[in-house]
């Protein structure tokens, strides 16, 4: 009973988590409980048989309308916990996949990482559901994978929304190449103290809260767990990804309806510790990238958030979810 209390605590956001309630979480994360009933498609690529894992959260008053929320790298679908109950209350059927490497999904031992295959993944869950209309709102390295997502099926999206993405920028111009390898070394030596530290100064400034814990407990629990060493492998073939297959490029080719949220404080960039420090400071400069990428996409706005920083949904809820009511509403 206390360890189900104390993974409770690890899960749910608006419960205060200290360190010292991180417990172990397996791989697959069974023993950590989400907030709505996670459902699963299974699937075979790459010569692997996988599972990736869906909420479905569906509105007690439907509006006959759906939204696609794709999470962050360092992130599963649990911390968008708030944001799908807000949507489920005004109508939408709001689902909410883990991406193949992440959450609940399959961590697959040998896997060639792309946007492309997870677009194409994320499809298979709306066929599976029989949706064939849906706004998609992207997070962080969720951003890259929405934008993929509307490039590659514009006659599923009706509306596509970014919220403070990775992927505004082409990291390889500046940042020296990594391998893989060494991605996986660091990832091997992550806990809770640099887990910590990164999102601290990446993500939130500087300025932590405790509500901000439990994300940290998220990752931190994995590596407690003897499989481990898959879990950071994972982490550092989507590093890769993320470095070697930019989607800034591409903005121009969509043309749904979109809004840009932009906390002004997020300073994120992939491999920015890496860069030579003449450069680092230009990197992630997201009050910039934002109005850069509002003029590459034709139709779209820009909403800018002062003194937020790379998750506007968790740092200040209300300041974000009312720009989005209000471009979903229109």
């Amino acid at each position: 009973m206390l360890v189900s209390l104390l993974l409770f605590a690890v899960c749910i956001p608006q419960i205060k988590a200290q360190k010292d309630s991180l417990r172990n979480l397996d791989i697959d994360l069974t023993n950590y409980r989400c907030p709505f009933p996670v459902s699963y498609i299974e699937f075979e690529s790459q010569g692997e048989k996988l599972k990736m894992a869906y909420m479905d959260v569906k509105s007690e008053k439907p509006n006959g309308r759906s939204i696609m929320l794709l999470h962050g790298k360092n992130f599963n679908g649990a911390y968008w916990e708030q944001t799908a109950k807000v949507l489920a209350d005004k109508g939408y059927r709001v689902i909410i996949p883990d991406q193949i490497g992440f959450g609940k999904s399959t961590k697959p031992a040998h896997f060639q990482y792309s946007f492309h295959e997870l677009a194409a993944n994320t499809k298979r869950i709306l066929d599976h559901l029989n949706v064939t209309k849906i706004t998609v709102l992207g997070h962080s390295m969720g951003g890259m994978v929405a934008t993929r997502f509307t490039i590659m099926y514009p006659e599923v999206v009706e509306k596509f929304i970014l919220e403070n993405p990775i992927g505004l920028e082409d990291y390889k111009l500046k940042v020296p190449f990594q391998p893989i390898d060494k991605w996986y070394q660091t990832e091997l030596k992550s806990d809770f103290n640099s887990i910590k530290s990164y999102q601290l100064n990446s993500y939130y400034d500087g300025k932590w809260k405790e509500q901000y814990t439990p994300w940290v407990n998220l990752l931190a629990g994995w590596t407690l767990n003897k499989d481990y060493p898959r879990i950071a492998w994972n982490s550092a073939l989507t590093y890769d990804m993320i470095y070697t297959q930019p989607v800034c490029y591409e903005f121009e080719k969509i043309t749904a309806p979109t809004l840009l949220i932009i906390g002004q404080r997020d300073r994120s960039a992939v491999g920015k510790n890496l860069a030579p420090e003449a450069v680092r400071q230009s990197l992630g400069n997201y009050p910039e990238l934002g109005r850069q990428t509002k003029a590459k996409i034709k139709n779209s706005e820009l909403v800018e958030l002062e003194n937020i920083g790379h998750l506007p949904h968790i740092e200040d809820f209300d300041r974000f979810i009312q720009p989005l009511v209000k471009f979903l509403e229109r």
